[in-house]
């Protein structure tokens, strides 16, 4: 009887601990679940460039084996251009306490950098003056939970390559969005070197995309050529901007690759998709324990000459051989 009594005990602590360790294997099991990061991106609007940034941030986290289904959830968002979205969008993000977030044009960044808390990373992906819109102290020490790449025009060699095309321009017309900080920054700053180059110019603004029309037949009555900086808004409005210019046979010279893409007869421009990519790869930089308050701002600087063939030949402009060649060579042709 004694040794029954000791085999009932022994098989009451078998299996007692077999319970324990089944329990502490499930908390393992969701342990290991929970540990699967997740990032919620959040654009602006729907428009190429933008779209572009977004495959390059995607694909920025694969090189750093973050592949989305698989070892990473990515929760994207799209505000179409509403700014109630963005705020609504940015507080879901807040409110289900992602890993990390992405903002997609400045409002974007923004919208999130004002929602979510100081613990959680903000990654830039292609915003013009990071700075200037208040989203980090400095470039080079950003001094938060905020850092990223900035998407600054070559505006120096935009203009020249406007000069070269448009050589008998005698006043050039720049439009933006009053609204947008990164088109305001970018075509003041473009309008300053027009003035230290001895080019006469004038701004023209939108307050929205419906505006377009209206605005771009005002100015293309006035002006030679047309200068269409890195603005959401513009880039939105592309298409209509330059069917209203080749009614005016005014050759629009833009500041993004897909804006060429869209009807703009050159550009020297950096790659949008590049700009997400560099993001991508800090995000995931940032998720392995980076700190953003001492990663610095990230610029892609180096652009490619970017040609529309099909609207040369539409307001029978001659492009110069050499940069139809470098085009060719390093850059794109649009036929």
């Amino acid at each position: 009887m004694k040794r029954m009594y000791t085999l009932i005990a022994a098989l009451v602590i078998f299996l007692g601990v077999a319970f324990f360790t089944t329990q502490n294997a499930s908390k393992t099991t969701s342990s290991n679940k929970e540990k699967i990061p997740t990032v919620g991106i959040l654009q602006l609007v729907t428009h190429p460039a933008l779209d572009q940034i977004h495959q390059g941030f995607v694909a920025g986290l694969k090189e750093y084996g973050y592949v989305p289904g698989k070892n990473i959830k990515i929760d994207f968002q799209n505000a179409q251009g509403d700014q109630s979205n963005l705020k609504t969008m940015s507080t879901k993000f807040a409110n289900e306490n992602v890993d990390l977030v992405a903002g997609i044009a400045t409002p974007a960044a923004q919208a999130l950098a004002n929602s979510v808390s100081k613990s959680t990373p903000v990654i830039l992906a292609g915003i013009t003056d990071p700075a200037g819109s208040g989203l980090v102290k400095s470039d080079k020490h950003p001094g938060g939970n905020v850092t990223g790449t900035s998407g600054e025009s070559p505006l120096q060699k935009q203009l020249e390559l406007l000069k070269q095309i448009v050589p008998n321009a005698k006043t050039i017309g720049i439009i933006y969005t009053s609204s947008d900080h990164g088109g305001a920054y970018n075509a003041k700053k473009f309008a300053k070197l027009c003035q230290q180059a001895g080019v006469n110019y004038k701004l023209y603004t939108i307050s929205s995309t419906n505006d377009m029309q209206q605005v771009a037949e005002q100015m293309t009555s006035q002006v030679d050529a047309v200068y269409a900086p890195q603005d959401n808004g513009v880039a939105s409005a592309m298409k209509t901007l330059v069917n209203v210019a080749n009614q005016a046979k005014i050759p629009v010279i833009p500041s993004a690759d897909t804006m060429v893409k869209d009807g703009g007869l050159a550009s020297y421009a950096i790659s949008q998709k590049e700009l997400g990519k560099v993001a991508g790869e800090m995000a995931a930089q940032v998720l392995r324990g980076r700190k953003t308050a001492t990663f610095p701002v990230a610029y892609v600087t180096k652009g490619t000459y970017v040609i529309n063939q099909k609207e040369a030949k539409l307001l029978g402009i001659t492009l110069p051989n050499e940069i139809v060649k470098q085009a060719e060579a390093k850059g794109e042709v649009f036929k």
